[in-house]
C-alpha cells in the first residue's frame, strides 16, 4: 500500500507509483521520463483529427466522444505531421489507477509551449482539462493543436507532463514572503505577493533583442530533434528600439523573457499562472511547471529568467517593460527529489535568459 506524504510528489515517489501500478505504462519508462517533480507523458500509437475540441463530461469516455467527432485516424508509429489550425486527440502510453488522496495536474512541457503547440490532457468523464481527480482510474489522452508551426510527432514523443499532489501543498502569501526572505525567489527589490509571486516582462533588451516573433508558413519541426533548425528560418528577432514597449499583434506568437530571475529551492516546486486578464488584452498563454532546483545555485544555476509565450487576444495591445504578466505559485514538495533540475540532468533551460526552444540553433 502506498504511503502518501502531503505535497508535490518527487521523482522517487513517482517511481514507486509505477512499481505499484498507480501509474500504468504501455512501455517501460524512457530515459529521463521521470523528472524531479513530474512525469513526461508519451504519445501512444494512434491520434485522431477531430472536428473540434471537447470535454467528455461526467457520463462519457473520451473514446465514446471520439467515435462521434473523429474525422480520421492517424498512425503515429511511423510518424505523422500535425498541421496548424487543426485539433488532434492522441492516446497516451500512460494510464492511471490513483489511490485515494492522490490527484494530478498536467501542463505542456517547456519546449512544447515555446513551439506554440497547444496541448491539454483529458481523462474519461472529465469536466476540466489538465486536472485528474483524486482516485481516478482510466486512460489518459492529449489534445494537440499546433498554432504557428506544423510539427512532426511519433509514438513516444513527449509534449506534456503530469504532476502528482497529496493534500494541500500551495504556499499562501505569508508563507511565500517568508520563503522569499530566506531563499530569494525572484530578483525584485519589492516583490508582489498576491496569490503567487508577480513576474513581469523585460523589454529593456538582451544583447539588443527584446524577443522573437514566430514566422508563418514555415517548414515543419520534428519535436524530437534537438538543435536541428536554424532559428532565422522560423523566428523574426525583435530588436530593442529604446522605447521599452512592444505592440502585440493579434494572431502573432511572441517569445519574451521575465525581468526577474527566478529561483525554485530544492524543497519546492512552482507553476506559472496567467495574471488577471482584466489588466490587458493579452496573456502568457501556456502555464508552465518549474522543477525543484530551477535557477538554484547548488544545481548549476544562479537564478534563471522565465521565458514567456505571449499572445494578444483580439486587438493590438501595447505591453510595456516591467508590466506584470503572470504569477509564480509555489508548492511544497512531499520530500526533496533525488535529482534537482540542472544537477546531472539534461536540463535545457537552467540559467537561461531570452531563449528559444531546444530545437533551434543560431
Amino acid at each position: 500500500m502506498l504511503t502518501l506524504q502531503p505535497g508535490i510528489q518527487p521523482d522517487h515517489c513517482i517511481r514507486a507509483f509505477v512499481e505499484a501500478g498507480a501509474i500504468r505504462l504501455a512501455q517501460p519508462p524512457a530515459e529521463g521520463q521521470i523528472q524531479p517533480a513530474s512525469l513526461d507523458l508519451r504519445l501512444g500509437e494512434k491520434a485522431y483529427r477531430v472536428r473540434a475540441s471537447f470535454l467528455p463530461g461526467p457520463d462519457r469516455t473520451v473514446r465514446r466522444r471520439l467515435d462521434e467527432l473523429a474525422l480520421h485516424e492517424i498512425d503515429l508509429t511511423r510518424g505523422a505531421v500535425l498541421e496548424t489550425g487543426c485539433v488532434y486527440i492522441a492516446e497516451l502510453m500512460e494510464g492511471l489507477t490513483l489511490p485515494s488522496g492522490l490527484r494530478a495536474a498536467a501542463n505542456p512541457k517547456s519546449s512544447t509551449g515555446r513551439l506554440d503547440v497547444f496541448t491539454r490532457v483529458i481523462t474519461d468523464r472529465a469536466r476540466e482539462f489538465d486536472l485528474v481527480e483524486d482516485g481516478y482510474e482510466g486512460p489518459l489522452f492529449i489534445e494537440i493543436s499546433p498554432r504557428t508551426f506544423p510539427v512532426l510527432v511519433r509514438s513516444g514523443s513527449r509534449l506534456s507532463q503530469i504532476r502528482f499532489r497529496a493534500g494541500e501543498a500551495k504556499l499562501d502569501d505569508t508563507a511565500l514572503g517568508e520563503l522569499h526572505r530566506r531563499e530569494t525567489l525572484v530578483t525584485a527589490s519589492e516583490p508582489s505577493f498576491q496569490g503567487g509571486v508577480a513576474v513581469s516582462v523585460d523589454l529593456s533588451g538582451f544583447d539588443g533583442l527584446i524577443g522573437y516573433r514566430g514566422k508563418h508558413h514555415t517548414a515543419l519541426i520534428d519535436v524530437d530533434r534537438v538543435g536541428a533548425y536554424r532559428a532565422s528560418e522560423f523566428w523574426e528577432p525583435i530588436p530593442s528600439d529604446g522605447s521599452r514597449a512592444l505592440i502585440l499583434d493579434p494572431g502573432q506568437f511572441y517569445i519574451l523573457a521575465s525581468k526577474e530571475a527566478v529561483h525554485v529551492p530544492p524543497d519546492y516546486a512552482a507553476e506559472m499562472t496567467p495574471f488577471d486578464a482584466l489588466v490587458g488584452e493579452f496573456r502568457v498563454h501556456y502555464a508552465g511547471f518549474f522543477d525543484p532546483g530551477f535557477g538554484h545555485s547548488g544545481a548549476g544555476g544562479q537564478g534563471a529568467r522565465a521565458v514567456l509565450e505571449v499572445r494578444s487576444r483580439d486587438v493590438p495591445f501595447i505591453i510595456e517593460d516591467g508590466q506584470i504578466v503572470g504569477r509564480l505559485v509555489y508548492e511544497a514538495m512531499a520530500s526533496r527529489p533525488a535529482a534537482l533540475y540542472g544537477a546531472g540532468l539534461k536540463s535545457n533551460y537552467q540559467g537561461q535568459a531570452l531563449k528559444l526552444s531546444k530545437h533551434f540553433h543560431d
